[in-house]
């Protein structure tokens, strides 16, 4: 029978004297041990795959962010794109980590000490529709029009109070989010503003910070919590891999 075929993964670059938690595993089924493959002060952290095995599951994503968000809790960590696959540690060491020497060791000298977070809101419906109607009188008025009334015969004017409901929570968005911006902006953080995922999110933005700052950004997103208690939920997720701000493109090889 023929040997099997394999192939490399690769999941980010790290510090050339990073060691692997023992029995770490990664992508694939079955999974494969992570290791290893350095090239002077660099190195990537890899396992090998089944070549004809496609990758794409959710237990593969959740490998892929695990290792690295558990990485960059204690090192430096550029994170590759989910995919990336390379024949061998030779081309990993020689395509990938000798011809990029330079670039790679440089970033993770700007990401040393730093770690990412998110910080993620979502109003809360009902007293986010208080607020509008509170403020915007032809926002209460269309409301009072169609109460009780049917939906055909109220289209119109539940159309526009849509539109204006929409348009306002846009405006909050951006209010919010400037007000969460100017209180990061005190810790120094570089921030990457995201595209909201629901009409109703409020804040959504990734943060590189300094670690040693980590307990004056959990107080900050603490003191916001209290702020908004009952008009916006706040969530603060990491520390994980600086995915925002460093993310490679996947290596062919």
């Amino acid at each position: 029978m023929a040997a099997e075929s394999t192939a490399v993964y690769v999941y980010g670059i790290v510090p050339a004297d990073v060691e692997t938690e023992p029995h770490a595993i990664g992508v694939g089924d079955p999974p494969s041990e992570v290791t290893v493959v350095r090239h002077g002060e660099i190195a990537a952290l890899v396992s090998t795959l089944e070549s004809d095995l496609p990758l794409g599951t959710p237990a593969d994503l959740r490998a892929h962010e695990e290792l690295l968000d558990g990485s960059a809790a204690v090192c430096p960590v550029l994170p590759l794109r989910f995919g990336a696959v390379m024949t061998d540690t030779d081309a990993v060491e020689s395509e990938l980590l000798a011809a990029n020497e330079d670039q790679f060791r440089a970033a993770l000298d700007e990401l040393e000490g730093r770690v990412q977070f998110v910080i993620r809101g979502r109003y809360i419906e009902d007293a986010i529709l208080r607020e509008l109607l509170d403020e915007n009188a032809q926002a209460a008025q269309l409301k009072d029009e169609i109460r009780g009334k049917p939906e055909d015969a109220t289209r119109n004017a539940r159309i526009m109070l849509g539109e204006l409901i929409n348009d306002a929570i846009e405006t909050k968005r951006a209010q919010d989010t400037g007000k969460v911006v100017s209180e990061l902006e005190k810790l120094d953080a570089l921030i990457n503003q995201r595209e909201p995922t629901h009409d109703e999110d409020a804040v959504h933005l990734a943060v590189l910070v300094e670690s040693a700052r980590r307990k004056e950004l959990e107080e900050m997103v603490r003191r916001l919590i209290a702020d908004w208690d009952g008009r916006v939920e706040l969530n603060l997720l990491g520390p994980m891999a600086a995915y925002d701000f460093v993310t490679k493109p996947a290596p062919t090889g």
